[in-house]
């Protein structure tokens, strides 16, 4: 199972890409609702989420936690005690992490970013607490991945994949997709 949480004023494509990326790729993705079944995004698309935030199960079919970011949709993630009870639970579990654009920010401020090599939106360095910040694109260290932003959003969902299933599925979903990257 994988979790991709949408909050009020979430980045669209940082959260669909990744989404589609992972479903085709034949892996149980939900998107959670915080704050709601009905999540608006940054840019006014409204997405109807698989569950809700209080329905997430937190168990050992869980492989991933997806981050979106957007403003303020990061904000809102990270006031979220279920979002950070479920960030808190992948990284004492060994489970994936993965943010975007914003969202690391949300991990540096809860102290877990401490001799990791992250990336993000430009401007947002400060709160990654403790990280050795990289310019990539899209960062993997140890079960940790960040992504810059929207304009990383399809190297992200498809490192994602290579991370849940293998580098070779990734690369052939990105050829059936026409990317190139």
């Amino acid at each position: 199972m994988i979790y991709v949480f949408l909050a009020e004023g979430f980045e669209e494509i940082e959260a669909l890409t990744p989404v589609d990326c992972l479903r085709r790729a034949g892996k149980t993705v939900q998107t959670v609702g915080v704050g709601g079944s009905v999540i608006k995004g940054a840019h006014g698309i409204s997405v109807t989420a698989d569950i809700t935030a209080n329905q997430i199960e937190l168990d050992s079919k869980l492989e991933m936690i997806v981050l979106p970011g957007g403003m303020p949709g990061t904000l809102n993630l990270g006031q979220s005690e279920i979002v950070k009870h479920a960030i808190e639970y992948c990284i004492s579990g060994q489970r994936w992490v993965a943010a975007i654009c914003a969202a690391p920010t949300i991990l540096g401020k809860m102290g877990l970013l401490k001799g990791k090599k992250v990336t993000c939106y430009p401007g947002m360095e400060a709160d990654l607490k403790g990280a050795s910040y990289t310019h990539r694109s899209v960062v993997a260290d140890g079960k940790l991945i960040t992504a810059k932003g929207p304009g990383a959003a399809m190297d992200f969902g498809l490192r994602l994949v290579e991370a849940v299933l293998s580098k070779d599925v990734a690369k052939a979903l990105a050829g059936k997709m026409v990317y190139s990257g």
